[in-house]
């Protein structure tokens, strides 16, 4: 036997040689022992006693000192004069008309079709010409007010001059008896009261809108829909339900082939 040699001599097969230390620091694998304690998480994220410790890090946003500045590259990203900033508020305005003008329908109960006329109307309108009152829910109560009031003139026929004009005056007072605005509704009439507005400023700025309506060609504008469309062909989601039925029509009839 070599000198020396004893059996507690360590080997590949015996593993490493124990430490006193690990003794005293036992190794726990429970499930979440190995994570951030939630006060730790907390104390760092406040106190920020660790900063970044990679040079090539950044921080958007923030200065390296009280006393210094933000350089210009990121000062020109914060006013959006980047590159990379480009039409940002023009798309968060248009998102803003958007989502003013879906809220209002909802509130107030328009059918989708009514809601989406509204919809189309106001994401492709210019509200400068409504000059101080070119808010968008202003804007947006005078185009509910014109879509559904238009709507409900041409159910009763009030939009055809040449057929009243051959109209008895009992007729004609029949007629506008039937007829009901939506100024006349409590709901409608609480939102115009709420954003400042009166039945004077409502007819107003809907003859501005009606002008402008026909300057910006957006008369017949509908949210989600191509007015250039042929209505002779069909629409895209027949096509695709047309095609789903097919296929699992297919599909069933391998299925129940008889094998051969």
């Amino acid at each position: 036997m070599t000198e020396g040699w004893t059996d507690q001599t360590p080997s590949w097969e015996s593993g490493p040689v124990p430490d006193d230390r690990d003794a005293e620091r036992p190794l726990s694998q429970r499930p979440g022992d190995g994570s951030v304690g939630r006060a730790d998480l907390q104390r760092d994220q406040t106190v920020r006693q660790w900063g970044p410790v990679t040079p090539s890090a950044t921080q958007i946003g923030r200065a390296e000192s009280p006393d210094a500045d933000l350089p210009d590259s990121v000062r020109r990203l914060h006013e959006e004069r980047h590159s990379a900033m480009a039409g940002h508020s023009s798309r968060m305005h248009r998102l803003d008309k958007l989502r003013i003008a879906h809220a209002l329908c909802n509130d107030l109960s328009l059918t989708p079709w009514q809601r989406d006329r509204v919809v189309g109307i106001v994401s492709d309108l210019d509200l400068t010409a409504f000059g101080s009152q070119r808010a968008i829910p202003k804007v947006a109560l005078v185009v509910i007010r014109h879509v559904v009031d238009r709507e409900r003139e041409h159910y009763l026929g009030l939009h055809d001059q040449e057929w009243i004009r051959d109209l008895s005056p009992a007729e004609l007072d029949d007629l506008y008896d039937q007829f009901r605005s939506i100024t006349d509704e409590e709901r409608f009439s609480e939102l115009v009261a709420k954003h400042g507005l009166n039945v004077t400023n409502l007819n107003r700025l809907r003859r501005v809108l009606k002008d402008q309506l026909r300057e910006q060609d957006l008369e017949e504008a509908v949210y989600g829909r191509n007015p250039y469309r042929d209505p002779n062909l069909p629409s895209l989601d027949a096509r695709r339900s047309e095609e789903g039925g097919a296929e699992e029509t297919g599909q069933w009839a391998e299925r129940d082939e008889p094998q051969k």
